[in-house]
């Protein structure tokens, strides 16, 4: 994700009172936003382009922040894990064009018509092609299926005028793993943050990892226009585990702190040597560190500079856990420092090939239950890749 925004004005002149508004990706005009038959709470009007570009329009053009995920989530069919997963520049790219009155469906440069202030935006996203070819017709099903958005004359639609989530409502959602809720809220209130946090330090295994997962997603895009509280809360996480006697609460905010560094490593991959640290000096936080250096590496492992023969005496540890991720994080590293302890890895992995200890590895809001032996035979297929 990106806080990069090209703001389309060209084009336009002061004799301008209104101008038709058009894609700023192939300059054909484009349609007045609709929304869907079922709206849910804070959702915005979007629409699309004949080149494959959509947009979500912001009527007070305050909640840009809204806009593009409200874009990038519809561009990926709603899909929020590819969203959260995708890169700008790479990925997909970004226009904003400001001044949009969707009463009249026209472009007003001098931001008033007919007597009402116009201050509306439409944020579009383009994925890149090949991404668009595996999205594109749930798109635009969606869009077949929507209606005309209402239109506020007075540019009073409020889109994120949702009501603020309680403390129960969260934990609920957080165990059932529902999070889509979650993201729309921490586009607005950033006070998500905290009741989250809270959760952190449930005794209950699978509501703490969850609820770190879910805050690492909510970070995520917080962190995009407002990264000083993310900041905050990573510093506070920190200085919790270096000054705790490492129990569950310890546990918790070391999966939390992976996690945000997972969903925003342009950010936050400076703390990665920090968990190297725990790592390496705090035997009861290793299956925690382990695990979300996993998953780190799983979205980019270039971020994990250690080789493999640095990871690889944790195959060893008499804690099935610290095993299992150790394993998890072997495989997705993979074979890209063949001369950095590759060879040795696969040597100690093949031994493993016939452990049938269980071992539960979260994943995807799950603790799945897997035998070291299948987890070893997995990395060992990767790194033979």
């Amino acid at each position: 994700m990106s806080n990069f925004r090209n703001r389309t004005t060209t084009g336009y002149t002061a004799r301008d009172a209104r101008v038709r508004p058009t894609c700023p990706f192939c300059g054909t005009a484009i349609a007045r936003p609709s929304e869907p038959d079922v709206k849910r709470p804070g959702e915005m009007p979007v629409g699309s382009c004949s080149c494959g570009a959509v947009y979500a329009y912001d009527a007070t053009g305050h909640n840009l922040g809204a806009a593009f995920s409200e874009a990038l989530v519809f561009a990926c069919n709603m899909d929020w894990d590819l969203a959260w997963n995708l890169l700008p520049g790479e990925d997909y790219l970004e226009e904003l064009v400001e001044n949009y009155d969707m009463e009249s469906n026209f472009i007003i440069p001098t931001g008033s018509y007919e007597g009402r202030r116009v201050s509306g935006a439409l944020y579009f996203i383009r994925l890149h092609n090949d991404i668009q070819e595996v999205t594109g017709q749930g798109v635009q099903k969606r869009l077949d299926r929507s209606r005309p958005a209402a239109v506020t004359g007075d540019s009073t639609y409020r889109p994120n005028a949702a009501k603020t989530l309680t403390k129960k409502e969260i934990e609920d959602l957080v165990s059932r793993y529902e999070y889509a809720p979650l993201l729309e809220t921490a586009t607005r209130d950033t006070k998500v943050l905290r009741y989250l946090q809270r959760l952190l330090y449930s005794g209950d295994e699978l509501l703490r990892l969850r609820a770190a997962d879910i805050l690492g997603k909510v970070c995520g895009i917080i962190a995009q226009t407002r990264p000083g509280p993310v900041s905050n809360l990573m510093q506070r996480m920190v200085t919790s585990v270096t000054n705790a006697d490492f129990g569950s609460s310890s546990w918790g905010a070391v999966d939390a702190i992976g996690e945000i560094i997972s969903n925003a490593p342009d950010i936050f991959a400076g703390y990665i040597p920090v968990l190297y640290q725990f790592l390496e000096e705090e035997p009861a936080l290793r299956p925690g560190v382990l695990r979300v250096l996993a998953k780190i590496a799983a979205q980019n492992n270039d971020l994990i500079d250690k080789s493999l023969a640095y990871f690889l005496k944790y195959v060893h540890a008499d804690d099935p856990a610290t095993r299992g991720y150790t394993l998890l994080l072997i495989g997705n590293l993979g074979a890209r420092n063949l001369n950095l302890g590759a060879a040795e890895a696969r040597e100690a992995l093949n031994r493993l090939t016939e452990d049938g200890y269980e071992v539960g590895i979260y994943m995807n809001g799950c603790i799945e239950k897997r035998r070291i032996g299948q987890l070893a035979a997995e990395a060992l297929k990767k790194l033979k890749k």
